[in-house]
């Protein structure tokens, strides 16, 4: 009743039903809340009751009552809770038991809440009385509808027929690459597509067919459009099913099936999904609209609990074949997938009996929704996988795969190619890691399980997201950073410039030790920021690592003199790579150089390692030049000027060899006799060298040395011995020296 046309009685009524309602209330508050607290004033308690008395003695009045009190009952359930309730603290955080609790609960009670709905909803509905004439003139248009709509649909099929064999073939140069490899998936969406046309011209003639055969009648127009709608969505999932499984045109088949199975499975599933799509979206809504909802509800439970029967029985007996399919797929397959269809293999009966078990139930309590909820979901499942699987397969087959660069570029980049070869299939895994993830989330939104467009708008969605985004940016960054930069220094390191000369040994070491701190020092910064991007607080880390640092710096005092003994003998250019140096006794060649120690070759191949601390004295034979002292022994009864001029003769001759000469640097310094000996006498000359060349030098010189000296009739020194002989008496009055040579 309107508010301004309120009589004086339904104003007193309203009056006294809100007096009642609070005295009510606060009694029942006063017994849960005081039990010890004094009843309320006894003429309040009569006055209340009379005004009950009287409202319930006028029928009028009752009627307004409880018309009111069902209006109050409605808006209380809108309201929100009391205060007191709001202001009841909450645990922040619930365990594990009571979330199971919860959740249990909550299941518990939405089913409780779709079972009082379906029952309202049955209780609720129209009631008709069967009516033979109005029943069969409907079902004489409807058949008549079905009848026209299969005619046509399979007409067209048989005249696009051809279309298929000439798609199939073309595929099948593919398959026998023979033509190009996107010949083959293009044949089969192009089968695909063809399919979906055929339906939407179907569909389309049919709703014209039922708008000029209907008989007039409202009813029969929309059993008839009801008809259409499950024709529609029924033929799409079987084109569906025909794009997997292509019974009757072999090389547009997908996968290696045999035509035995594909024929198999094929009609079943089709069988299937065509008894439960028609079921539910046609034979229920039409016993509902022409008998009454209970009968629906009866005719949808034993149909559904049938199809449900008979469905986990084909999959069961059909467990083991399948298994086996799935393991021979396997085997064909590439090693990603091997272990997803071996997997597969185990559980898809399970997921197979739980899809037809969820079914049953689902159509329970929704006719056609639930159908089209199972659809819907089946079509986004089917496409989600199948394009995961296609990215995924893309990125196997890239994986295995490696870039060659030009002959140029790896004369100029040595090991430019050797890092993309490892770079880029550790980032394809990675990204296929994060395709499989995508799937299993698009595949829980498909199903309801797991609102994906909710959770990006949430904090943590966003939060999670963006985290990824940037850590996958900051790696690639990083990677290619490091790439160019490592790939500059190679060039540098490995670089002829024009003159022929190579970068100086000491260039090579510091730009070697240059590359590794850059390393150190980009991995230590990448792996900071994607903690911080994660939600990690690096200051600690930062902290603690200045404190690890200190505390290295004094528990390891040896370490630290390596690093700081070998920085300066780089400042001051003591020795590089390659270098032939004496260091603590031993002598080699230079082959490595770190920021703690060096590796030494030595003429036997013996590898050592030396510490920078323990280098107290460092003997370097490759600093600008190397001198040959070349010192000889003459015996003293040859002439000392004809000896150095004869030595004059083999120096000249030395600086006259083409292989020997550019090894000289100047003029070599004869310094004449240096020793005077019993014997002999010493003469000397310098000969300065190239650095390392001195050896070679020596052994020319030595060699021209001795073949001058023989010419020139030139004696060496001799050992020299006195031998006394006694030719007297015992006395040895007569003693002769006797000289002889050895």
């Amino acid at each position: 009743m309107p508010h301004n046309d309120r009589t004086p009685l339904a104003h007193r009524i309203q009056t006294h039903v809100f007096s009642t309602l609070l005295f009510i209330t606060l009694a029942l508050f006063s017994a849960f809340s005081h039990a010890a607290e004094q009843p309320a004033d006894a003429d309040q308690q009569k006055a209340s009751y009379t005004a009950l008395a009287d409202i319930l003695q006028d029928d009028k009045a009752r009627a307004e009552l409880i018309s009111h009190l069902r209006e109050a009952a409605k808006t209380q359930t809108a309201e929100p809770a009391p205060a007191a309730e709001k202001s009841e603290p909450k645990p922040e955080q619930l365990s594990l038991i009571d979330e199971l609790v919860d959740t249990t609960q909550s299941t518990v009670a939405q089913l409780r809440q779709r079972v009082e709905k379906l029952k309202d909803t049955i209780d609720s509905g129209p009631q008709h009385s069967f009516r033979a004439d109005r029943f069969f003139t409907a079902l004489g248009y409807f058949l008549l509808t079905v009848a026209v709509t299969f005619a046509l649909f399979h007409l067209i099929r048989k005249l696009v027929s051809p279309l298929y064999v000439r798609l199939g073939r073309w595929g099948n140069n593919a398959r026998l690459k023979q033509a190009h490899w996107y010949q083959l998936p293009a044949s089969i969406l192009g089968a695909f597509v063809i399919d979906l046309i055929i339906l939407l011209l179907t569909v389309a003639a049919g709703n014209l067919f039922t708008q000029y055969m209907n008989g007039g009648s409202a009813l029969i127009a929309r059993q008839q459009a009801l008809f259409l709608s499950a024709f529609a969505v029924i033929e799409f999932f079987k084109a569906v099913l025909r794009l997997i499984f292509a019974p009757g045109f072999s090389y547009l088949r997908p996968f290696p099936l045999t035509d035995m199975t594909a024929r198999y499975w094929n009609t079943r599933l089709a069988w299937v999904s065509g008894l439960i799509g028609y079921a539910l979206m046609v034979g229920v809504p039409v016993v509902a609209t022409q008998i009454n909802y209970t009968t629906a509800a009866v005719v949808n439970f034993v149909v559904m609990l049938g199809l449900t029967i008979y469905a986990s029985w084909l999959i069961l007996h059909n467990r083991r074949t399948i298994h086996r399919e799935f393991n021979l797929l396997a085997e064909r397959s590439m090693a990603f997938f091997s272990v997803i269809l071996r997997a597969l293999g185990h559980v898809w009966h399970l997921l197979a009996v739980s899809y037809f078990v969820v079914l049953f139930f689902l159509s329970q309590f929704d006719f056609a929704g639930s159908l089209r909820f199972m659809m819907t979901a089946t079509v986004k499942s089917l496409v989600v996988i199948a394009l995961g699987a296609l990215i995924s397969g893309l990125l196997s087959r890239w994986i295995s795969r490696r870039i060659t660069l030009p002959d140029d570029v790896n004369r100029r980049y040595p090991l430019l190619q050797k890092r993309i070869n490892s770079y880029i299939p550790a980032g394809l895994k990675i990204i296929r890691v994060l395709v499989v993830l995508s799937v299993t989330l698009f595949l829980l939104d498909a199903w309801h399980i797991f609102n994906l467009n909710k959770w990006f708008m949430t904090e943590s969605g966003e939060k999670v997201i963006s985290g990824l985004g940037h850590i996958l940016f900051i790696l690639c960054f990083a990677i290619v950073g490091w790439t160019l930069l490592a790939s500059m220094i190679e060039h540098r390191l490995g670089q002829e410039l024009t003159n022929g000369a190579r970068p100086s040994a000491r260039e090579r070491t510091l730009l070697t030790l240059f590359r590794n701190v850059l390393a150190i020092v980009i991995c230590t910064i990448t792996v900071m920021i994607m903690l911080s991007q994660i939600g990690l607080n690096i200051a600690p880390l930062l902290a603690g690592a200045g404190a690890l640092g200190l505390a290295v710096s004094f528990g390891a005092q040896t370490l630290v003199k390596d690093v700081i003994t070998g920085i300066f003998i780089q400042f001051e250019n003591g020795m590089n790579t390659g270098e032939y140096v004496t260091v603590m006794g031993i002598t080699g060649t230079v082959e490595s150089m770190t920021i703690r120690s060096i590796g030494l070759r030595d003429i036997y191949g013996v590898f050592h390692i030396v510490p920078y601390s323990s280098i107290t004295t460092l003997s370097n034979y490759e600093r600008e030049f190397g001198v040959y002292r070349a010192s000889y022994n003459v015996s003293r009864d040859e002439d000392v000027d004809k000896a150095n001029d004869v030595l004059r003769l083999a120096v000249e001759e030395l600086q006259q060899d083409e292989k020997i000469k550019p090894l000289l640097l100047g003029e070599p310094t004869f310094q004449g006799v240096v020793g005077l000996g019993d014997q002999f006498f010493t003469i000397r000359v310098l000969v300065r060298t190239r650095a390392l060349e001195q050896w070679t030098v020596q052994y020319a010189l030595d060699r021209l040395v001795k073949i001058h000296f023989e010419k020139a009739g030139m004696v060496m020194p001799r050992q020299a011995v006195q031998i006394y002989k006694d030719e007297g008496d015992a006395g040895g009055g007569g003693t002769l020296p006797v000289r002889a040579e050895l």
